[in-house]
């Protein structure tokens, strides 16, 4: 069977956060959120790591994450470039952020063939959600229709007191699939609980804190990829003349054309686990120590009871169980697939 592969989003310019939030530490170890969401993937059975980074970042990001990755599992970078456009396209004078999360992913575009997952590379995302896509991408397939889905969260539990956040606010029907996306772009807390804005704080819209939202993770089949190339090509084409330095491809808008359509199914997967994330840096002593409850819970280290061989997160360790623990030879059980796991630090 063809693992599936596993795409982050780690171009972005990290303009509310004041710097490369991608590879700034969350833990006394040096770990960043990546690290977490990448140990969680293989550990449910991913096969291949994409980064998607700006070409100016790449010393830095293999320095700091990649190699250190590349040990325990394949590795590819992709590149998001402003000069990426449609022949003919001249990119505005004065143009700096990036095209947007669907022009990101058509940057995979000849690397990923297989089934993939997709994530940003600075939201902590829990186990449990790496799991429900690797067992959805492993067990669906395109038919009549595309065959995506994606891991939902309540809007309340995704908030962060520092400011506004952009969460793509979900509508489902009662077989638990998605209807339609919004992706929202300004979206506070308020005494109420969360309200939003399209007209740069104008007016509000109430909305509710147990809305579902996306919080860009994804489950696709690689027909996304030339849809996306349409879409992409109908961005500049329409889109970037009434907006030419910050209109953005968004890949919920897209995937909400597709659903519209009717060419396409999202099916809403739920995790236990709970979200969290740097938006501001601000947010960041919130992270370290929901990060550290994590490992004082042992989900991190190779105490972990439901690990044979593990990596551990938490001291940089390699630890054995006991024998009379294995009762199985360790090349049935190795969750990760090696015959021994090192640490990724």
């Amino acid at each position: 069977m063809e693992k599936p592969t596993l795409v982050i989003l780690a171009a972005g310019m990290g303009s509310r956060y004041g710097g490369l939030k991608q590879i700034d530490p969350v833990d006394d170890k040096g770990n960043k959120i990546i690290d977490f969401s990448i140990y969680d993937a293989v550990r449910a059975g991913f096969g291949k790591v994409v980064f998607i980074i700006k070409r100016e970042h790449e010393q830095d990001f293999r320095e700091c994450i990649g190699n250190a990755v590349s040990k325990h599992i394949p590795v590819e970078y992709v590149f998001q470039e402003l000069t990426k456009v449609p022949e003919g396209f001249q990119i505005p004078e004065g143009r700096v952020k990036p095209w947007g999360t669907a022009h990101a992913i058509l940057c995979c575009k000849g690397v990923v063939n297989e089934p993939f997952a997709v994530i940003n590379a600075d939201d902590y995302y829990g186990r449990s959600a790496f799991e429900e896509l690797y067992r959805f991408l492993t067990t669906h397939h395109d038919d009549e229709k595309y065959r995506y889905a994606m891991v939902g969260y309540q809007l309340g539990n995704t908030l962060t007191d520092n400011g506004s956040v952009a969460r793509g606010i979900c509508v489902t029907d009662e077989n638990g699939y998605l209807q339609e996306i919004a992706e929202r772009t300004k979206i506070v807390k308020t005494e109420d609980g969360a309200a939003y804005t399209e007209d740069d704080g104008k007016t509000w819209i109430p909305v509710g804190l147990k809305t579902p939202v996306s919080m860009n993770m994804w489950a696709f089949s690689p027909s996304i990829i030339n849809e996306l190339q349409n879409a992409v090509d109908r961005f500049f084409a329409e889109e970037v003349e009434k907006n030419p330095l910050k209109s953005e491809c968004f890949l919920p808008i897209e995937v909400d054309k597709l659903l519209k359509a009717g060419k396409a199914t999202v099916e809403v997967l739920h995790s236990a686990d709970k979200w969290f994330g740097v938006t501001y840096k601000e947010d960041k002593p919130f992270v370290m120590e929901s990060i550290q409850k994590l490992k004082d819970c042992l989900l991190y280290t190779s105490d972990a009871a439901d690990d044979l061989l593990c990596v551990d997160l938490g001291g940089g360790r390699i630890i054995k169980k006991k024998k009379k623990q294995k009762k199985k030879n360790s090349s049935d059980n190795n969750t990760f697939g090696y015959s021994r796991v090192n640490a990724l630090r």
